[in-house]
């Protein structure tokens, strides 16, 4: 019977290529057998050529999968994937059905190297063997894998270690790369590689990156079989911090600190979320709030928006957010909405000039549409996280009346921001004890369609406008004539 004998280098390429050939010319996988130089070939097989390969087209996802499967340490690897591509010729639904017994054996086989490989990335350990005067670092490792993973795990370590050479021997075939250049070959005796003086460095390391709490052996010896081992440095120090494991992490228990109990932690959490530690002078906080990251808003938005206005104002306006002017410009109250409440604040005779004006959220919150950024409300934890920011400009300017306008500014100054057309024109007390005075945001009325119920909103707006700035007795200033 023929018997194709593939080379020990390169074998996908010559599996694939002999795949093909047999395939084109009709070959049944009966007729051929299949091995490499390590195969006796039966008593009664003579060597096979292939025929020239034709165009054979399989789906993608067996050439991988067969990518993967000639490097498996099975003898029957060969065979068995061309007896598959055999069927999948006339049946290519069959890389799909999970049920074939067939498949199911390749992909265990494909999954076993995957494996192997993986192993082998994290476990050759390197010595180094360069001599003084050497233009380029030289280290070697001797790695003993379970499939022959060498070839297809080359260049992983081509692209590491691309700036020295190295090679990695092995019982079967050794990689070696020299001067930025992969070469294969086959049985290279095991090497005498002298010590590393960097090893013992690394075994420390280990040592300290052990954790005796977290230790389950057989999880350990899952991830990093024992035959591995005699060829890691680290792995002498293992059956030690097996055996001290209970005792350090008995001493390690003594040794932590005393917690407090869950209910005072929470509170003290949430006590440092809501209180502003700002200790430094009133002219640094707005430099200081274009370094917050406190929320992830700051990733987006083109810079923190802080307040202005006098710094001993009677009163002090809340709003939600910075817009898409407000954060180019990086003032408060310069887009739409903020000339609507200019003119309006106008009229009920409160001078802008007079008081301190904010937000409830500094950066400003948007979804792209190409060129636009549309508005997109704060949600509570965003709130919360910028009200650290807030009470900082309340303990700073400490205003007789905060007015907070919408449903955002009334969440972060009172706590709820529900019901605000129902609570509008009140004032409720702050989470510091200020007066605050609830109000609509201008925004909502530029949303709004009906004419009749936005004079009537307006004319609402327009009055707790006047009141705020007679609660607070800040009246225009004087126009000149």
């Amino acid at each position: 019977m023929p018997h194709v004998t593939l080379p020990r280098i390169a074998t996908a390429t010559a599996w694939r290529d002999a795949a093909r050939g047999f395939l084109g010319a009709g070959i049944p996988p009966d007729q051929i057998t299949w091995g490499d130089s390590r195969t006796d070939p039966g008593l009664f097989d003579t060597p096979a050529t292939a025929p020239a390969a034709g165009t054979v087209t399989v789906p993608r996802s067996f050439v991988a999968m067969a990518d993967k499967v000639v490097w498996h340490n099975d003898p029957t690897r060969f065979a068995r994937l061309y007896a598959f591509l055999w069927r999948l010729r006339d049946a290519p639904h069959l890389m799909n059905d999970r049920g074939d017994p067939d498949l199911a054996r390749l992909r265990r086989m494909e999954k076993n190297v995957r494996r192997c490989q993986h192993k082998m990335k994290a476990f050759v350990r390197f010595r180094d063997i360069g001599q003084p005067g050497d233009t380029r670092r030289s280290f070697a490792a001797w790695f003993e894998p379970t499939h022959h993973t060498i070839e297809p795990t080359a260049q992983f370590f081509a692209r590491r270690f691309a700036d020295m050479d190295w090679r990695i021997l092995t019982p079967d075939v050794s990689v070696f790369f020299e001067n930025g250049h992969l070469r294969f070959a086959p049985d290279h005796p095991r090497p005498t590689l002298p010590q590393d003086a960097s090893e013992q460095l690394w075994v420390t390391y280990f040592r300290n990156i052990f954790n005796p709490a977290r230790l389950k052996v057989q999880a350990m010896q899952s991830e990093m079989p024992k035959k591995y081992w005699k060829n890691m440095p680290e792995a002498a120090a293992i059956p030690d911090l097996i055996a001290n494991a209970p005792a350090r992490a008995r001493e390690m228990a003594a040794k932590a600190p005393t917690l407090p109990p869950l209910r005072a932690a929470a509170a003290q959490a949430q006590q440092a979320a809501l209180t502003s530690a700002w200790q430094g002078p009133a002219d640094a906080l707005q430099e200081a709030l274009q370094d917050c990251t406190r929320c992830p808003l700051h990733s987006h938005a083109t810079q923190a928006v802080p307040g202005e206005g006098p710094q001993d104002a009677a009163v002090m306006i809340v709003g939600e957010q910075p817009g898409d002017m407000e954060d180019l410009q990086g003032r408060p109250f310069v887009g739409p909405a903020g000339q609507l409440f200019d003119q309006i604040a106008n009229q009920a005779g409160l001078d802008r000039g007079r008081v301190y004006i904010t937000n409830a959220v500094k950066h400003f919150k948007f979804t792209p549409r190409g060129r636009t950024r549309l508005h997109q409300r704060p949600d509570a934890g965003e709130v919360t996280q910028c009200r650290w920011w807030l009470a900082a400009e309340i303990k700073m300017v400490r205003p007789d009346l905060i007015l907070a306008m919408g449903a955002t500014a009334a969440l972060a100054l009172t706590g709820s921001g529900a019901n605000l057309l129902q609570r509008r024109g009140t004032i409720e007390a702050g989470r510091d004890g200020r007066p605050v005075l609830l109000t609509l945001h201008p925004a909502y009325l530029l949303r709004m369609k009906d004419a009749h119920k936005r004079q009537e909103a307006t004319a609402w707006f327009q009055a707790d406008l006047a009141r705020a700035a007679q609660v607070a007795g800040v009246a225009p200033l004087p126009r000149a004539v």
